[in-house]
């Protein structure tokens, strides 16, 4: 049997695919898919959610969490732990194949969490949304956060599979030992199919 999603309660919420990470989004091979994605979600009028990294550029506003390693899980060296956020404001949009258009939702984030203390969750309340479909990454950091920020918000989430980045080991363990058994784990191409049988 085909699993429907009814695109009215469906949203889109594409994390930190910013232009900053690009060569690492091209390494998991995640930009045509997620293209492809918001293409089709576009057609069924399913709202698009740019949830972003947004920070200031001198790391005032960053995070102060004490590590063991950076986030190349590098220990850190004799200087200590270094916070911030080093990326120059420019490199902070959202990819230009993905073309943000004005109906969709600019998601400014500050922590790991696309609905930590943002307008992420009151938005899609109001239009009834009670399913995300999560892409981007990184799979092990702000998805994995979003997603149980999601579930603990009564959220049916979809994690898309091929719509995702990060290190693959992390990946793959999300995506076989973690995801599955707190929401639905769907490649690209099973989230359309479903909307298309959602809608008909």
């Amino acid at each position: 049997m085909t699993e429907r999603l009814d695109p009215a309660k469906v949203a889109l919420v594409v994390f930190d695919m910013l232009e900053c990470y690009r060569p690492r989004i091209e390494q998991a091979g995640a930009l045509e898919p997620i293209r492809e994605l918001i293409g089709h979600c576009r057609r069924h009028r399913v709202p698009i959610c740019y949830a972003r990294a947004d920070h200031r550029p001198d790391g005032a506003d960053a995070n102060r969490t004490l590590t063991d390693t950076d986030e190349g899980f590098i220990p850190w060296g004799p200087e200590g732990q270094r916070f911030g956020f080093a990326h120059p404001p420019e490199s902070m949009a959202v990819l230009a194949e993905f073309a943000p258009q004005p109906g969709d939702y600019d998601v400014p984030k500050h922590r790991w969490s696309a609905f930590h203390q943002t307008h992420l969750d009151l938005s899609l309340r109001s239009r009834g949304v009670d399913t995300i479909a999560l892409v981007g990454g990184s799979t092990h950091v702000g998805i994995a956060s979003t997603a149980f920020a999601a579930r603990d918000l009564d959220y049916q989430v979809i994690v898309v599979s091929d719509g995702l980045t990060g290190y693959e080991r992390q990946r793959r363990f999300f995506i076989e030992h973690v995801f599955p058994r707190m929401c639905r784990v769907r490649t690209v191409g099973q989230v359309a199919a479903a909307l298309d049988a959602g809608a008909a």
